[in-house]
């Protein structure tokens, strides 16, 4: 594990892009940017009991797919992993 990825900050660019992309993705859902920063933090809590991952690597979509009945939206999450915490009873 890199111990410096967690004090790495992020530079304007990188907080501008994540914003646009942010905005983007909840227009396309018809969700605000507030409902989806809280979904994509829910995520990141509940994942992290079983996982230790890079959360400034943690990307949420609402991407459309193609269904039977049309395009329906889909909730999609790329979740960098770095390490399985030893939860499930393995040694």
């Amino acid at each position: 594990m890199n111990i410096m990825r967690f004090f790495r900050r992020k530079t304007s660019k990188d907080v501008a892009k994540d914003r646009l992309k942010l905005l983007l993705i909840s227009d396309r859902a018809n969700c605000t940017p507030e409902v989806m920063e809280m979904i994509k933090n829910d995520l990141i809590k509940v994942i992290s009991k079983y996982m230790e991952i890079d959360v400034q690597g943690v990307d949420v979509e609402i991407l459309k797919t193609k269904t039977e009945n049309g395009k329906t939206p889909a909730l999609y999450a790329s979740i960098p992993i770095l390490n399985l915490k030893n939860t499930f009873g393995n040694s």
